[in-house]
């Protein structure tokens, strides 16, 4: 299998500036060999296979968060306050993706927060990503389904800012029209708090799209600006794919069919989202597309979740947002378990900790362990092709369509 298809020169985040005098340097996780390599045991036919399927299709994430984390988890805050994340090209170099939905870490973003998502540090966060970006050459910013598709005949990759929740507009739809001309292209309603739009998963009561919201919405519409319901509540999912005009995303999920858990959506959102023409991304974060057959988390119990959906909503509504990173998730989610509303994650089963999801630890590997599992369970190129990219870029020339 390729090691490296993207035009990677060696760039490493904010190598124009001087460590230590321009900013604090805090050690990193390794981007590559931080675990040992999932065992994929492929036939050189079914090698053979992966490869045309990577050569041949654009290869999309809804949903993944490509910033390297710190070695030192206890030290996060400290790396947080600074507003500079470092993203990890040399692992997203090795990755075969084409576009990726980077969602940022703005639920962390503690500038000037301990709570995060707030206005300013949002913006910041946005433009210190984008500033480093523009010193390098393999990952340029995906506006339009046609820098997508630019991007994998040049060798590149797609970086798509996305935000989890609206929180930070606060009340002002105006804002919207400013994350758009920063080049965000997709934003959830909600993450795990409620706010003027709407309720998060973590609320007890949920009360649905608000009035502010169904304005909110019909901007994102008329912007061209992808709606996610990912972290939303359930009443919410349903009553922000009634109010849009466009297919809405599910950008990382599963289903709460195999796991009861608030971070899974039931069927009816599922079977409703599609039927609207969204499309549904398969979550891989530890933990979270758990199965009765495999309270372990692994690529196996992630599976079960792409077929069961395959059979609610068709194939052509699934599609995978691992929701990766570099570093140690299990980690980080034991560090910051407030803010990311862990315990609502995990559901009310009984489950078995890993240190990490074997496959599908970080970005730069996940995709190709995806796509080699699914080749060894008979699925088509065809099916394959649509799962790994081509439903979201179907999805996207309605949505982003001005």
């Amino acid at each position: 299998m390729p090691s490296n298809l993207k035009r990677y020169q060696g760039y490493r985040s904010y190598q124009y500036l001087e460590a230590g005098v321009d900013y604090q340097e805090i050690p990193l996780a390794k981007e590559v060999g931080r675990v040992p390599p999932y065992h994929l045991a492929l036939s050189p036919e079914q090698v053979a296979r992966v490869d045309r399927i990577f050569e041949q299709h654009p290869i999309v994430s809804l949903h993944e968060h490509l910033f390297v984390a710190p070695e030192d988890l206890s030290r996060f805050r400290e790396f947080r306050r600074q507003g500079r994340d470092f993203t990890g090209y040399l692992g997203l170099s090795q990755s075969g993706l084409d576009a990726v939905f980077d969602n940022l870490m703005d639920g962390t973003a503690m500038i000037t927060s301990k709570a995060g998502w707030k206005w300013d540090d949002v913006l910041f966060d946005l433009g210190m990503r984008l500033s480093d970006i523009a010193h390098q050459d393999m990952v340029v910013l995906g506006l339009t389904t046609d820098d997508i598709l630019k991007a994998k005949a040049h060798q590149q990759v797609a970086f798509i800012p996305s935000l989890e929740a609206s929180t930070m507009i606060e009340n002002e739809l105006d804002r919207l029209d400013i994350l758009y001309g920063f080049g965000v292209r997709c934003i959830g309603i909600a993450y795990s708090e409620g706010n003027a739009l709407g309720a998060g998963l973590r609320e007890r009561r949920d009360g649905g799209l608000t009035e502010f919201g169904r304005a909110a919405v019909r901007r994102m519409n008329r912007l061209g600006l992808a709606i996610d319901v990912s972290h939303s509540g359930d009443q919410t999912s349903l009553d922000t794919i009634a109010a849009s005009e466009k297919p809405v995303l599910i950008t990382h999920a599963g289903a709460r069919a195999l796991w009861d858990s608030n971070r899974l959506k039931p069927d009816s959102v599922l079977k409703t989202c599609a039927e609207r023409g969204g499309v549904i991304g398969i979550e891989a974060a530890p933990h979270t597309t758990l199965t009765k057959a495999h309270s372990d988390h692994s690529i196996a119990s992630f599976l079960e979740h792409v077929a069961y959906c395959i059979d609610l909503v068709g194939i052509d509504h699934v599609a995978l947002g691992p929701d990766t990173l570099f570093g140690d998730h299990v980690g980080l989610h034991h560090a910051l378990a407030g803010e990311l509303s862990i315990k609502q994650s995990h559901g009310n089963a009984a489950f078995q900790e890993v240190p990490y999801v074997d496959g599908l630890e970080n970005p730069g590997e996940a995709f190709r362990n995806i796509v080699g599992e699914m080749v060894k369970r008979g699925y088509s190129d065809g099916e394959i092709a649509k799962i790994a990219g081509g439903n979201v870029l179907r999805a996207l020339k309605q949505i982003w369509a001005r």
